[in-house]
C-alpha cells in the first residue's frame, strides 16, 4: 500500500494507472492506492487453456462482444462478490462508468443464448491493459472471456496484460509474476506505443480458435 485519501476522479485514476498505483479498498474503508511487488502479468501469446476447457468453451455456445455492456459486466462483477466482500462499491462503479465514457475503461462480454453469462472490464493504455475484475455465471465464462481479450490484443497490438496479483487460478491461465520496478519500466513504454482505436470499437467478435 502506497497512499490513503484522495479521491476517485478520473484524473486521478488514470494518473495512477499510468503509474502502476489502483485503489481497492472496502466499502467502510478510505480509498487505499496499491502497487504490488511482485506484479502479475501475462502478455497475450502466453495465454493458455486446457484441453476440457476448451472443450467445454466450445460446447457453451458463448458470443462475444467489446464495450456493448460495460455497466452489466462491472455491476456483475460486484454482485458476485458481496458474500466475499468487494471492493467494487457504488463510489467504484461511478467512477469507473465515468472512466468507460471517456474511453479509458473497456470491457469483454459473454453472451449465451442472448444472456450476459460472463466478461471483465479493465483500463486501456496504449498497448497495455490494466485488468480489473471479471464474473462468470456460465461455467468458463470468465475464462473465455480472457481468452477473448487476449486475442483481440494479439490482433491490435496490446503487448501486456496487468493482472496486478497472481493467484493459482490465475497462473494456470498463464498469469507470471515480474519486480514492480521492471513492470513500471515496461508499463511506461507500452502507454506510450500507437495502437488502432479500432481495438475499443463497440462489436461483435468472431469466434476463433
Amino acid at each position: 500500500m502506497l497512499a490513503i485519501g484522495g479521491d476517485l476522479s478520473s484524473t486521478r485514476l488514470i494518473n495512477a494507472y499510468k503509474l502502476g498505483i489502483f485503489p481497492w479498498f472496502n466499502p467502510e474503508e478510505p480509498i487505499l492506492w496499491w502497487s504490488p511487488n511482485p506484479r502479475g502479468v501475462i502478455t497475450p501469446a502466453e495465454f493458455k487453456l486446457n484441453r476440457s476447457t476448451k472443450k467445454s468453451i466450445k460446447r457453451s455456445n458463448f458470443s462475444f462482444t467489446v464495450n456493448q455492456a460495460f455497466s452489466d459486466v462491472i455491476q456483475n462483477c460486484a454482485k458476485l462478490r458481496v458474500k466475499e466482500g468487494t471492493w467494487i462499491s457504488d463510489e467504484m462503479i461511478s467512477a469507473y462508468t465515468k472512466l468507460h465514457e471517456e474511453k479509458y475503461a473497456h470491457s469483454i462480454e459473454v453472451w449465451q443464448n442472448d444472456k450476459l453469462v460472463g466478461g471483465l472490464y479493465g483500463i486501456g493504455l496504449g498497448a497495455l491493459f490494466c485488468g480489473e475484475s471479471m464474473f462468470h455465471l456460465a461455467t468458463d465464462a470468465s475464462k473465455a472471456a480472457f481468452w477473448q481479450l487476449c486475442e483481440l490484443a494479439k490482433k491490435f497490438g496490446i503487448q501486456l496484460i496487468d493482472c496486478q496479483m497472481q493467484n493459482s487460478h490465475l497462473q494456470t491461465l498463464g498469469i507470471y509474476e515480474i519486480e514492480r520496478n521492471d513492470f513500471l519500466t515496461i508499463s511506461a513504454e507500452l502507454q506510450q506505443a500507437s495502437i488502432s482505436s479500432d481495438v475499443w470499437h463497440k462489436r461483435q467478435l468472431k469466434y476463433e480458435w
